[in-house]
């Protein structure tokens, strides 16, 4: 049967890039949108919702730039309710052969006394207006009424229909705040699906937050009840608590089959790079107990454990790690390795790199190779997802040298490579090593940041083993996220405020006013 025809296919719409990014410190550059979306079409996602093409010039141009680049998924932009947004999301959009338009408007008591102060008429107007002329534009064209599971069901239905009738080809039934629980949001469906004339003739879709841990299980629930879609988020970030976990609803669907009855096109031996990717990008560390992905999801200390697993896999393991992507190789590598070891063990994580980037990718592991003795799995993963941030420039981090005395100043000397190819050194002071390397950074790219936060992760084993930093730095009273990479940590904080202090110089060359943290683009569903 194909997947195209069958009614127990559900289509996943991933909105990483839109609500996943309104999270508190998870903004991207246009870069690492364009690195996430391409995981998520080779993760063969049903839909992408790039951005809210309105909420900036910034949000418009990577929204643009994702559908231009074609990736196969159909692109979708979020909207409001009116003619501005609607004619934003368009022109953002139609680069890619399949687009939607997404429109949105709040329907519950609550937001409509308090936020909108409009009438229950008003908004179906509004509504109806909205997708008629989306659907002017495209053939595709979703409706949300935002905050459904607080809008009373006579009037949600009636909202859904209007919609459906105005054109909608998608209906998407949002839990916004994370409010309903999963027996409750089974009937809301099931009272759709009985009281919504032409609900059978569209997709009938499903968006959960995370605020009381009940996102995917909600998410889940609205699927058996007869929702085609649902939308998540890889690793579940989103605002507040954040959003349905795309890994863990989809393996739940899989290893769930012969209850759920439905399954998704979902190429899950890449859940598990798309999810260090976006943890990578984003600075927000998966979590060691979290399913699917976690450190200890397929970890087994207890001694009743191991032996089980000796015995046989399935006694304590409902799948299989490298159904999610995850090698359990103890293969190491080293100086000695060749390139073609290394593109096999690069393939083997699930990472598909193009001749440029392995070219890049394994200059940078040879300069590892260098500084220890064996190279594990997770310190090829960090190569991979920091390559970009290092090499981006204007400026490169040559050598780092620093020097610390009990109750003195720490002192740090730098060289950096400039795009003209020369080199210049400075020297600074500071109440600690990290602090002293980035005043000698700042004197010599001309870039002051406040350092607010440092967090560092192992990225492998052993006491030789890369730490990963993410810095939370600030200018002028906008935060900044970096990231950096290596065997030694002020380094590798030193090559994260570097990131940063470059993406500074890169956007003031550009002038792009505007950027992801505007209010408009706290806008959520």
């Amino acid at each position: 049967m194909s997947s195209e025809t069958s009614n127990n296919r559900i289509r996943i719409f991933d909105t990483t890039l839109r609500d996943g990014e309104q999270a508190p410190g998870c903004s991207m550059t246009l870069r690492e949108k364009i690195r996430v979306a391409t995981a998520l079409s080779g993760l063969n996602v049903d839909v992408i919702e790039a951005g809210f093409p309105a909420a900036s010039p910034g949000d418009f141009e990577s929204v643009k730039a994702i559908a231009d680049a074609n990736l196969g998924p159909i692109i979708c932009g979020l909207a409001r309710c009116n003619t501005a947004d609607i004619e934003k999301v368009h022109a953002a959009v139609r680069g890619a052969d399949q687009h939607r338009i997404h429109v949105f408007v709040a329907t519950s008591a609550i937001h409509r006394e308090h936020k909108l102060k409009m009438a229950k008429e008003e908004i179906i107007k509004s509504a109806v207006g909205a997708v008629q002329m989306a659907r002017e534009l495209v053939d595709d064209v979703e409706f949300s009424p935002e905050d459904a599971s607080r809008t009373e069901l006579s009037y949600l239905a009636e909202v859904v229909s209007a919609a459906i009738e105005a054109g909608a080809t998608t209906v998407n039934i949002p839990d916004t705040v994370g409010y309903t629980v999963p027996a409750e949001f089974d009937q809301l469906f099931r009272y759709l699906k009985q009281h919504v004339a032409g609900i059978d003739d569209i997709t009938l879709s499903v968006h959960c937050h995370n605020d009381l841990g009940m996102a995917v299980a909600n998410s889940l629930a609205a699927a058996h009840a007869g929702a085609r879609q649902i939308e998540c988020t890889i690793n579940g970030i989103g605002e507040r608590a954040g959003n349905c976990s795309l890994e863990e609803v989809v393996m739940a669907l899989r290893t769930r089959a012969e209850f759920f009855d439905l399954y998704t096109d979902i190429a899950t031996e890449r859940l598990y790079p798309a999810s260090r990717l976006v943890s990578s990008i984003t600075g927000m560390h998966v979590p060691r107990n979290k399913a699917i992905v976690g450190e200890n999801a397929f970890a087994h200390e207890a001694g009743i454990h191991q032996h089980g697993m000796l015995q046989h896999a399935s006694t304590y393991e409902i799948m299989r790690p490298a159904d999610v992507g995850l090698s359990r190789s103890n293969l190491v590598l080293g100086k000695h390795s060749g390139r073609h070891a290394f593109r096999d063990r690069v393939k083997e994580l699930g990472f598909d790199l193009d001749e440029f980037e392995t070219n890049r990718v394994f200059q940078e592991f040879k300069k590892l190779a260098d500084k220890k003795k064996d190279i594990f799995d997770g310190d090829i993963e960090a190569i991979i997802m920091n390559v970009d941030g290092t090499s981006a420039g204007p400026w490169i981090l040559k050598s780092l040298a620093v020097q610390t005395t009990s109750d003195e100043p720490a002192q740090a000397t730098v060289v950096l490579i400039g795009e003209d190819g020369g080199e210049i050194s400075e020297s600074a002071s500071g109440d600690g090593p990290v602090a002293a390397a980035i005043q000698a950074l700042a004197q010599v790219t001309g870039v002051r940041l406040a350092l607010k936060n440092f967090e560092l992760h192992s990225a492998s084993m052993g006491e030789d083993a890369q730490g990963e930093v993410t810095v939370t730095v600030e200018q002028d009273g906008t935060s900044y996220r970096g990231t950096g990479t290596s065997v030694d940590i002020v380094e590798a904080g030193s090559r994260a405020c570097l990131e940063v202090m470059n993406r500074l110089i890169r956007r003031q060359r550009r002038d792009v006013p505007g950027g992801a943290n505007s209010d408009i683009n706290r806008a959520s569903i």
